[in-house]
């Protein structure tokens, strides 16, 4: 005679959900906000605000201060982007 708990292991719709739902919070917990990166801003940094070039710095772990001024800023974003266009060398 099967018991509650055999009727519920043998269906296999939950089986798989319960599976997926524990594969994500272990994909999380591994991979974090790198699985769903938050977008970068385009265009002109003169045109950023300043949570624009805070995204885009702390994208690239440059930490940025959250006392900076807008200016000091971009003039960070800006500084980072010649750095990686001409490979890093200075």
């Amino acid at each position: 005679m099967p018991t509650p708990l055999d009727r519920a292991t043998s269906a296999r719709a939950p089986f798989f959900a319960f599976a997926a739902i524990v594969t994500g919070v272990a994909a999380w917990s591994i991979w974090g906000n790198d699985i769903l990166p938050s977008a970068d801003p385009t265009g002109d940094p003169e045109s950023w605000t300043h949570a624009q070039c805070m995204t885009w710095l702390n994208n690239r772990n440059l930490h940025p201060s959250a006392l900076a001024t807008r200016e000091v800023l971009v003039e960070r974003v800006k500084d980072n982007l010649r750095n990686r266009g001409s490979g890093g060398a200075q």
